[in-house]
Formats: C-alpha cells, sequence, structure tokens
C-alpha cells in the first residue's frame, strides 16, 4: 500500500464497473428530499416530557442567506461565523437516526431549533472555556454534499447518542450539498483550511486543560489533515499535542495521507482512522480520481497495513460490523457515536481507549476493538 513507502505492493482498489459512478449519481439524486433551511427556524413550543435537549456551538465557513441571519448558503466565506443552539430531540427517538419534520418542527415527533444565538468570536471561544469545565470538547467536521441544517442535525444526534454530556462543536465548510458537486466540494472544503487551523487554535487555548477530539467524516478528513499539516508548518505542536483525532472513512488519497503524516509526524494522541472495505461511496470516489485507492478502504487483514499503521503511529480500526443504516456503506460514523459509548466502557464505567497504533477490528458484538488476529490490541484504561 502506499502508505508503506518501502517499495512493497500496495493495496488494489476494489475493481468496479465503469458505470458505477452513473448509478450512484442517478441512486442518490432519486432519494427522498433533503431538509431544507425552514428546519433551522427556532420553534416556540415547549420541549414535551421525554424530549432531551443537546447544545451546538457552530463555527462555519459559509455565507449567510440574505433575509435569514440563522440559515446559510453553500457560497464560501472569509470570515467565519459563530453561533450557539439548543435542539430538542423528540420522545421516542430512534438511535441513529434523524426524525426530519414532514413540515413545521414539531419537538412532539421530531427534531426541533428550540433556541440559536449568533456569537462573535470572542463569545465563541468564552462560551467554550465557561461550558468545557470538567467536560470533554468534541469537535465534528462533515463530509462531502452535505447542507448546514443536515450536518447540524446529525451532530445533535450523535451527542445525543454518546452520552458523553462534553461540549459538541460543528466546523460547517460550504458543501453546495449536492451529489454532482464533489469537485467543488473539495475546492470549497481546501478553501476553509485557515478558518479551521484558526478554530483549533482557538479551541485549544481556551481550556487550561484537556484535550479536544475531533471527530471528521469523509472529505472533512482531507480538510482537517490540511489543518493539522498547517500547524504543523507553522510550529503550533503546542496545539497538536491538545488534539485527539479520529477519522470517519476518510475520502483521502492513500499517498497523499502518507505524504500529509510525514509533514505532521506522530501525534501525541495517535490517530485513528475508521475503516471500511464494503464502503461503496469510497470505491466510486476512486473512480472520479482516476482509480486511485481511498485510505476509508484499506484491508486490516493486509500485513502491510497492519505494519504501515505501527511504523506511522496511526490507529486503523475496521468497522464493517456496525450496521450501516445507508446503502453505500458510508454512514456508519452516525452509529459509531452511540455504539463505541456502550462498548468504549470497562465495568466501572471509566472510559477505555486503545492501547498502542496497529490494526483493529471493531466488535459490535463483542469487545469494543480487539485485534484482526486476536493476537494484540487490549484495551486499557488510559
Amino acid at each position: 500500500m502506499s502508505i508503506a513507502r518501502d517499495g512493497s505492493r500496495r493495496a488494489t482498489p476494489t475493481a468496479l464497473p465503469k458505470t458505477i459512478p452513473l448509478i450512484f449519481l442517478v441512486l442518490v439524486s432519486g432519494c427522498a428530499g433533503r431538509p431544507q433551511t425552514e428546519v433551522l427556524s427556532t420553534v416556540a413550543a415547549p420541549v414535551p416530557e421525554g424530549a432531551s435537549l443537546v447544545r451546538i456551538l457552530s463555527a462555519t465557513t459559509r455565507t449567510k442567506e440574505a433575509g435569514n441571519g440563522y440559515a446559510f448558503t453553500a457560497r464560501r466565506s472569509t470570515q467565519t461565523s459563530y453561533s450557539r443552539l439548543e435542539i430538542s430531540i423528540p420522545p421516542g427517538h430512534q438511535a441513529g437516526e434523524i426524525e426530519w419534520p414532514a413540515g413545521k418542527s414539531d419537538p412532539r415527533t421530531s427534531f426541533a431549533l428550540i433556541d440559536q444565538q449568533p456569537l462573535d468570536e470572542s463569545a465563541f471561544f468564552r462560551t467554550v472555556s465557561v461550558t468545557s469545565r470538567d467536560r470533554e470538547v468534541g469537535l465534528f467536521i462533515h463530509g462531502y454534499n452535505v447542507s448546514y441544517q443536515e450536518s447540524l442535525y446529525r451532530l445533535a444526534q450523535m451527542t445525543s447518542a454518546s452520552g458523553t454530556g462534553g461540549t459538541a462543536i460543528l466546523f460547517a465548510w460550504p458543501s453546495r450539498s449536492s451529489v454532482s458537486a464533489y469537485g467543488a466540494d473539495r475546492e470549497a472544503a481546501t478553501s476553509s483550511r485557515d478558518q479551521l487551523a484558526a478554530l483549533l487554535v482557538g479551541l485549544s487555548t481556551s481550556r487550561k486543560s484537556g484535550d479536544v477530539r475531533i471527530l471528521a467524516h469523509s472529505m472533512g478528513c482531507w480538510l482537517l489533515m490540511e489543518a493539522l499539516r498547517q500547524l504543523k508548518l507553522e510550529g503550533r505542536t503546542d496545539v497538536l499535542n491538545r488534539l485527539d483525532v479520529y477519522l470517519a472513512s476518510p475520502d483521502i488519497d492513500e499517498d497523499v495521507f502518507r505524504t500529509q503524516l510525514d509533514v505532521i509526524g506522530r501525534m501525541h494522541n495517535p490517530m485513528t482512522i475508521f475503516v471500511a472495505k464494503d464502503d461503496v461511496a469510497l470505491k466510486v470516489s476512486g473512480l472520479l480520481t482516476g482509480d486511485t485507492p481511498r485510505l476509508g478502504s484499506l484491508d486490516i487483514s493486509d500485513p502491510l497495513v497492519v505494519d504501515a499503521a505501527r511504523r506511522k503511529g496511526v490507529r486503523v480500526v475496521d468497522i464493517s460490523a456496525i450496521k450501516a443504516a445507508d446503502s453505500f456503506h458510508h454512514g456508519r460514523y452516525a452509529t459509531l457515536a452511540a455504539s463505541a459509548a456502550a462498548l468504549g466502557k470497562d465495568g466501572q464505567g471509566q472510559r477505555r481507549t486503545l492501547g498502542e497504533t496497529g490494526a483493529f477490528v471493531f466488535d459490535a458484538a463483542g469487545a469494543a476493538v480487539s485485534s484482526p488476529f486476536r493476537l494484540a490490541g487490549k484495551i486499557v484504561n488510559p
């Protein structure tokens, strides 16, 4: 594989018919209507008994929609917009799902935006400092073909599922939320790396202690890696040492990831990469970019992958055992929060982490993570 950089054979992407990209576009474009900006309107209704509330801080590089200060377009902004939001999750909520409203949001039956306030930059980081005392801070970076409202409500779903009670933060870059805009989304993500790097600096310095956990998905992983690379080139090791990075189904060329990692180097908290060989979306992405294997499709049964992961100081975790809610097997990250929260604790309720680098399997039926060869990869207390 290319990450090994030792002249050894590289992993070959699974062959797909050349008609797959066209089929992919037809299938996705034929899906049910997607939520529009109406779901960003504040609902003046009481929160029913049995509902739960999730508070989110948002930082976005999207341009505000004219006449609607709470909605955002797909146009790029040179300024980051900040806000604080409170979302109600209805009684009877199904894990891993988002109950979208059929019309107007109703807290009794759907996710609903209960309160939102715009913040300036200083107020945003001041809020982070106050709300994150003795609590975890989690940052979510969405992937390709995602609207602002979709990324916001997805983070609310994952935050509720995780049960961590930490401070949830969204970084929303200006995806066009169109399946045909893959190239435009890649450029939009890249254009946001300076602002993401600045956000990471602000998050790390606004807290006196504790790490910032980051979950990036798909194309958002490319954006995050570029921001980390930039921080390293700027000599901000102090910031990098405060970050705990998780890449879910990363849509990154394997060779490009190796060059990014060569600059970033080993991180204080080993980077974790969630992969699955059956991710159809990444196979299509590989074809669209010239038959280049994607990082999120690594085969951890390949000894080369295991060796490269250990040498590079990263963890590669196969999450194929987690049921995929989407037909393209690309959205497992949405249910990963609930699974990891349930399986990633010991008998005393203490959170557990992987104690070493290498390749592992997420076992949804038993242990949280185990070695693919049942030889190593024990889970230890941090």
